[in-house]
Parts: structure tokens; C-alpha cells; sequence
């Protein structure tokens, strides 16, 4: 048997021992069955709105726990069989539905020994000092937090322990992570929660216990609402950044560069617009592999990312082909930065391995820009098409070329 199923069994059966210990039920059992009953049925119905996080390979329950107000109004003996009861009921439930993990019996049993073993701590420290409370304003409220806090902290380690046991505690940083993750603020709801349950259950104020507990329902479910609508707005901010997205290079893709394009047609933005394409690129691919062009292509996309600032746009809109616009400068500092990414390049071969050898693959680039003001008489489309016109002079020119133009003058740099 694993370990940590070891360790789940071991806490049951310390549970066990612990709870017997003080049998028999100290407490009307009428009055325990009703409360039994109304714990169920609320235990039931929050057995679904639980809270997780994950955090690397640990994760965190952040719903309330209302074991502490039963087990101060039961005693250890009557909070064991309510959890035996509590936690076998779902686990059958689950394994009629057939939703059980593979270690639902053991986890069951840590459950039932945990919750056990702590809440037996927190009682006697509870009843210990509780005489002492009352002699303080808002002592009550007060013995509550810290035996909530004391019931926290044994939680965490016995939750360390079981993480530690079934290999998903790996070093001192992940049980920081764990322990940063328990909040105070999270402690003291429970515990507020927990001294008004107990309140109401030892006045017999049924109405109030039952509307507490419909209340703490109410916000839990909206809590579990608000999460899964942040997680499925996660889930398609990736899925959308994954259209946009080109995967070798990490650039936006041709998708992307048109959703922009329509985004700034006709605003009157002055804009350089830049089309750049890897020269020769085939014989690369010819000479070597594509492979090694696929290096080319990533060295080449660094360099364009290198080059360029926050409000920049970068874009692989083709094969060895990436279009840049270039926003927030002047005609003049565009052409600088363009030629000095055309010198760079040539400067910076890429280093890859071929046939197990280390080689050093120099290739060049030539570049077209387009400066003017998209306004609604110069749409983006044509503004793109003269750029791409340039670059296709700066190959007709040699290559290694930056084709530019500003309104209607034309410049070449080699």
C-alpha cells in the first residue's frame, strides 16, 4: 500500500480511538438528530460549491468548513459520526455516478480522521478557555478566531503531510505557496460563520440556523459563479490568443495583422508600415533542412522583436515573410531603426547544429516601408500593397535592401 493511503488509514483509525474516548453522546439525541439532519442536508447541498485553485502542483479549497460549530455542540464523539455518515453518503453517491477518483475511499478516510482529530483539539481548547472569554467584550467571537486558527494550522500540516506522502510536495517553496494560500480573512469567516451556527443550534433558533446556512449557500454559489465565468473568460482569452498566435515564432499571425489593419483604417494614425522578407530563404532550406530554415525564421523574428518597442506590431504574415507597424515616430527615426535591423541581420548569423556539427548560417534581408497617414483616403489595404511593392523592388535591386517611401518620394539603403 502507497504510503499516503497508509497515512489516511492511520488518521481514520487514531480518529476512531479518539472519538470512542468520549462516548457516550453528552447531549439531548433528539436534539442531535434534528441538527444532524439540517448539517446534511446543507452538507449535501455544498458538496458542490467548493472553491478550488491551483497553485503548480498543489490546490486549495477555499470554501467554509462548519465542522468546528458542530463539533463544539456534539463533542468529538458526535462529530465522528457525523462525519462517517457525511462522508460516506458521498462517497457512494459518487460511486453510484460513477465521479469517484481512484483514491475516493482513502481520501474519505482522511476526511473523516482529519477533520476528527483537529476539531478534537479545537474543542478542548475551546472549552478550556471559554470561561475565560466570557469575562472579555467579544470574547465569544474571539475564542472562536483562534480556535479556528488553531484548527487551521493543524489542517496544514496534516494536508503538508499528505501532499508530502503522495509525492506532490516536492520542495520548501510549495509549502510557503500552501501556507500563503490560507488567509486570515478566510479563517476569520469560517470562524464568524462557525460562532453564529453554534449559537443559533445551542439557543434552538432553528429559523436563523437555517437562513444562516441558506445565506452562506447564496454567496457561495455565487463565489463558484464568478469563478467559473473567470475561468471560461481565461480559457477563451487563450483560445483567442491561440488564433491570433503564431506558434513557431510567437509573433501575431496574418489573422492578427488583419484584425488590426481594420482597427486602424481611417483613423488618420501616422503609421509605417513594413513588410520584410529572409532573402534566398529556399536555397536554405535546399542546402540544409527545414529544420535549420525553421531556426532561420525564429532568428529572424527575434531580431524583428528586438528591434522594436511596446506599441509596435509584429506580425509572421507568411512563410519567411513579417509585416511591422511601426507607430509612435517619425519618417526619419523608422528609417534608422529599419536600417540598423538590415545591418544587424547581416551582422548575426544564426549558430545550428547539422549533421552533428555546430554551423554558422549567415543570410541577409531585405525590407519594404511605407510612411504616410492612414486616413480614410489612403485605406490600410493599399497601404500595405505599396509597401509590399517596395520590398519587391528591394529584391529586383540585389536584395539586402530598404525600400522607402514617404508620400511619394522613393529611397533606397544598401
Amino acid at each position: 500500500m502507497k504510503k499516503y493511503k497508509i497515512f489516511d488509514v492511520f488518521l481514520f483509525v487514531a480518529s476512531i480511538i479518539i472519538g470512542f474516548s468520549f462516548a457516550p453522546l453528552d447531549i439531548d439525541l433528539k436534539k442531535y438528530i434534528l441538527v444532524v439532519t439540517i448539517y446534511l442536508v446543507f452538507s449535501a447541498m455544498y458538496s458542490n460549491q467548493k472553491i478550488l485553485q491551483e497553485k503548480g502542483s498543489l490546490s486549495f479549497d477555499y470554501g467554509i468548513s462548519y465542522s468546528q460549530s458542530f463539533a463544539l455542540f456534539a463533542g468529538p464523539f458526535g462529530l465522528l459520526l457525523f462525519e462517517i455518515v457525511n462522508r460516506f453518503t458521498t462517497y457512494f453517491q459518487r460511486k453510484v455516478a460513477k465521479t469517484a477518483d481512484e483514491d475516493e475511499f482513502t481520501d474519505t478516510l482522511y476526511n473523516i480522521g482529519s477533520f476528527t482529530l483537529y476539531h478534537t483539539v479545537g474543542f478542548i481548547f475551546f472549552f478550556s478557555l471559554y470561561p475565560y472569554a466570557q469575562m472579555i467584550p467579544f470574547g465569544f467571537f474571539l475564542l472562536f478566531f483562534l480556535t479556528a486558527l488553531l484548527i487551521s494550522f493543524q489542517g496544514n500540516i496534516l494536508m503538508l503531510l499528505s501532499f508530502y506522502f503522495s509525492g506532490n510536495l516536492h520542495s520548501w517553496s510549495e509549502v510557503v505557496v500552501f501556507i500563503k494560500g490560507r488567509s486570515i480573512l478566510d479563517i476569520a469567516k469560517v470562524a464568524l460563520t462557525n460562532a453564529l451556527l453554534y449559537y443559533f443550534v445551542m439557543e434552538n433558533q432553528w429559523e436563523m440556523l437555517i437562513i444562516l446556512f441558506t445565506l452562506n449557500f447564496m454567496v457561495s454559489r455565487s463565489f463558484v459563479s464568478k469563478q467559473e465565468s473567470v475561468k471560461n473568460e481565461l480559457e477563451r482569452d487563450r483560445f483567442r490568443e491561440m488564433a491570433y498566435s503564431d506558434f513557431m515564432t510567437g509573433l501575431s499571425n496574418r489573422a492578427m495583422m488583419d484584425k488590426k489593419m481594420r482597427e486602424i483604417n481611417g483613423t488618420g494614425e501616422l503609421l509605417a508600415i513594413v513588410v520584410a522578407d529572409i532573402d534566398k530563404f529556399k536555397r536554405i532550406n535546399d542546402n540544409y533542412n527545414h529544420s535549420v530554415g525553421d531556426y532561420v525564421i525564429e532568428h529572424f523574428a527575434g531580431m524583428l522583436k528586438s528591434h522594436t518597442g511596446k506599441e509596435d506590431l509584429v506580425f509572421r504574415s507568411g512563410g519567411e515573410e513579417f509585416t511591422l507597424f511601426l507607430r509612435g515616430r517619425g519618417y526619419e527615426e523608422c528609417v534608422e531603426l529599419l536600417e540598423s535591423l538590415r545591418l544587424n541581420v547581416s551582422d548575426h548569423p544564426v549558430e545550428v547544429e547539422f549533421n552533428g556539427v555546430e554551423t554558422s548560417i549567415s543570410y541577409s534581408a531585405s525590407f519594404g516601408l511605407y510612411f504616410n497617414e492612414m486616413s480614410e483616403d489612403l485605406p490600410m489595404e493599399r497601404a500595405y500593397n505599396y509597401a509590399d511593392q517596395l520590398l519587391f523592388e528591394a529584391k529586383e535591386l540585389g536584395r539586402d535592401r530598404l525600400v522607402v517611401r514617404n508620400g511619394q518620394q522613393s529611397l533606397v539603403y544598401s
